[in-house]
């Protein structure tokens, strides 16, 4: 039985959301820890010791169109940071690309849709309260995502 899933929008403006299919009004979402400029992994391990999940659900991501090189290497490093501590951590874990969770829940790429559905499954949350909160939104709507997949 899965108690916990983590859900993770990867990237340096990504997040980290922890769903509780038991309790499904019960989301917690926060932004992935930053210092000089890449995610911190201490901090990042210590935020999802906290949650204990059972499964990880992390979008799987590749290079943008007119992404810069430095910008895919940071991205790229930063995904690889995410996968790192995930899995020194032991948890199971899914890749889903971004095309297909965001159409189990019939959005597209506009991020603010997103910040839009979770506020609808979690109207009680401050997690999605500001437009930069679209990274905890995805992060959230990931780990529902794995939920709603992985259990039924």
């Amino acid at each position: 039985m899965v108690n916990c899933f983590m859900g993770v929008d990867p990237g340096l403006s990504g997040a980290v959301a922890f769903y509780f299919p038991n309790q499904p009004d019960k989301i917690a979402a926060y932004d992935v820890p930053i210092v000089d400029n890449e995610i911190n992994c201490s901090a990042l391990t210590q935020i999802i010791q906290q949650f204990e999940p059972d499964w990880a659900i992390i979008e799987e991501v590749g290079a943008m169109p007119k992404q810069g090189v430095s910008s895919t290497f940071k991205f790229g490093c930063s995904y690889g940071m995410v996968r790192g501590v995930v899995g020194a951590l032991m948890i199971k874990t899914t890749l889903v690309r971004p095309a297909k969770w965001k159409k189990h829940f019939a959005l597209a790429a506009e991020k603010e849709k997103s910040r839009e559905r979770a506020i609808q499954f979690w109207p009680r949350s401050e997690a999605f309260q500001r437009k930069k909160d679209h990274g905890r939104a995805e992060a959230a709507l990931l780990a529902r995502y794995g939920s709603d997949l992985l259990i039924k």
